[in-house]
């Protein structure tokens, strides 16, 4: 796949290591760029398995890694205000 193609793209490892504890990959996903929107998705599950979608703008990935870290306080924190099965 070319740049052109594909501007944004992360590795597991990359993706792994900035997943908060408990949280992981949905087996059998990659990592995807969508060039309609501008992009880049990946499907993650938290340690409720809820299953969030990590999307980082290529134009907001000057510093990719600050980028994707980005993405995954945002979700984490829309977890945190969700209500759960046992608080009700």
């Amino acid at each position: 796949m070319s740049a052109k193609s594909a501007p944004l793209s992360y590795t597991d490892i990359e993706v792994r290591s900035c997943l908060p504890s408990g949280w992981g990959i949905v087996p059998g996903e990659r990592g995807r760029w969508s060039a309609a929107d501008g992009i880049w998705k990946l499907p993650v599950y938290d340690g409720a398995d809820n299953v969030w979608t990590i999307a980082v703008s290529g134009a907001a990935a000057a510093d990719r890694m600050a980028a994707l870290k980005a993405s995954i306080d945002t979700i984490q924190r829309k977890g945190l205000g969700r209500k759960s099965v046992i608080s009700g």
